[in-house]
């Protein structure tokens, strides 16, 4: 087989391409294909557009072969067998996942051309969009900061995750952090090259040396409380800056859960806990129900998971990372990891497939002419799980309706929402000029219905 020459993860993450044997992208019941031919398996030039389809298709291989240890048998994109890639849909800072497909896009920073589908992070980012709406399709259409939150977070954990697949990476990161991966590294920062170029447009919107980074000092704060802006240095009520909490939780996890494997860690013991911290995050996704917690729903079943899949082994880490970071209160965490498992059959067991349920609004709350009909975070239960209060006391939750009308209200004001009479298929939404539209308005007669169509 010939070879091929690609980025590791991001082309500004300091290290060279490196040479690999020409990737496959899959085939079966969680087929990628990308929109362009294959070039000629060679060793390119960085910054051409051969070189490009190589490093796109490497990361896709990757993070789907990652995925498809962790999900489980017969899990289908939501699109149908086959995801779509558009290596190049267009001028824009910035890579979507629309439901129907992948989309990567261009655009010049201050004279240099930036495409966001030759960062492995951000493939791998937008693949996990993909993955977590196949095994948790109802999350798409729910209203709620705490979801949307997760739905980024879970694209992060996705390129970090991705990532450590490789043994020079997991190497690199050693080197750099010797085993304490609580220190900001190479691994902990995604998406260096479009933190860049945003950090270029506007200097406070991006973190200093990345988009995100996972090793941060945010902890957990009801959504409501936040600004729906911040600087980068600040947490926000947006998805993008609010998932930042979940993801530095995750981080912390997957840290203890390495120390717990071995002191001072190896490669391929970076490597066991990536696979295990992927295990329990796809157990713990399938099983929480959809609330206005969300993320204490999620973490306290990752607890759950780890008892039904390690017999508990890793419940330190998690509760390290989860109730370091607020996201669970110290009682939820200690409840969901001394008790006895409920969750234990069910991990095995279809996840909840009910419908996320609907509620109508008066849309004059709203400044629109008709009521308004979302679907709202008002799954039943499954465990008491609540986060925690900056003094650590727990946090009520909060009801489903005030979850959904404060994201929606948030959305209209940052102007995210297409409007009925705006031209456009639901999937272009993202593709015209101004703000990107994550959700569409729909007209139904005497109510509107609002939709998502796309992630970022």
């Amino acid at each position: 087989m010939a070879n091929v020459r690609v980025w590791e993860d991001d082309p500004l993450a300091g290290a060279e391409p490196v040479t690999r044997p020409q990737p496959t992208l899959p085939g079966g019941p969680r087929a990628i294909t990308i929109d362009v031919a294959a070039p000629p398996a060679r060793l390119y030039k960085p910054g051409t557009d051969k070189f490009r389809y190589w490093v796109a298709a490497d990361a896709l291989s990757r993070g789907a072969a990652f995925w498809a240890s962790a999900v489980p048998e017969g899990t289908t994109w939501q699109a149908g067998p086959t995801l779509p890639v558009r290596l190049d849909a267009g001028d824009r800072l910035n890579a979507v996942y629309t439901r129907g497909d992948l989309r990567f896009f261009h655009t010049s920073v201050g004279g240099t051309m930036v495409y966001t589908g030759e960062s492995p992070d951000v493939v791998s980012h937008e693949l996990g969009h993909a993955v977590l709406d196949a095994i948790r399709p109802q999350l798409w259409d729910a209203m709620s900061h705490e979801v949307a939150a997760f739905h980024e977070s879970f694209g992060d954990m996705s390129a970090i995750l991705t990532a450590l697949q490789q043994p020079a990476v997991r190497e690199e990161v050693l080197a750099e952090t010797g085993g304490a991966l609580y220190r900001s590294n190479r691994l902990s920062r995604v998406a260096e090259q479009l933190g860049w170029g945003q950090r270029q447009r506007q200097p406070c919107s991006a973190e200093g040396d990345c988009l995100r980074n996972a090793v941060n000092c945010f902890s957990y704060q009801p959504p409501a409380s936040l600004p729906i802006t911040a600087p980068a240095v600040l947490l926000s009520s947006a998805a993008h800056s609010f998932s930042r909490v979940f993801t530095g939780a995750f981080f912390q996890m997957y840290a203890g859960m390495v120390v717990l494997l071995n002191r001072p860690p190896t490669s391929e013991d970076l490597h066991r806990a990536s696979l295990d911290a992927g295990a329990l995050l796809v157990a713990a996704v399938r099983a929480a129900p959809i609330v206005p917690n969300y993320m204490a729903q999620v973490a306290a079943h990752i607890l759950e998971a780890d008892k039904a899949l390690f017999g508990g082994r890793y419940a330190q880490a998690i509760q390290f990372g989860f109730a370091g970071k607020g996201i669970l209160s110290l009682p939820s965490a200690r409840a969901a990891a001394t008790s006895p498992g409920p969750a234990l059959a069910g991990l095995s067991a279809e996840p909840p497939d009910a419908e996320v349920p609907t509620s109508a609004f008066t849309g004059a709350d709203f400044g629109l002419d008709r009521p308004v009909v979302m679907h709202v975070p008002g799954q039943p239960r499954r465990l008491a799980a609540l986060a925690a209060a900056p003094d650590g006391t727990p946090l009520s939750a909060g009801t489903a309706e005030d979850a959904a009308a404060g994201y929606l209200r948030e959305l209209l004001l940052r102007q995210r929402v297409a409007m009925p009479d705006e031209a456009g298929e639901a999937g272009e939404a993202g593709d015209g000029p101004g703000p990107l539209k994550t959700h569409r308005l729909l007209d139904e007669g005497d109510h509107l219905a609002v939709v998502r169509v796309l992630v970022a």
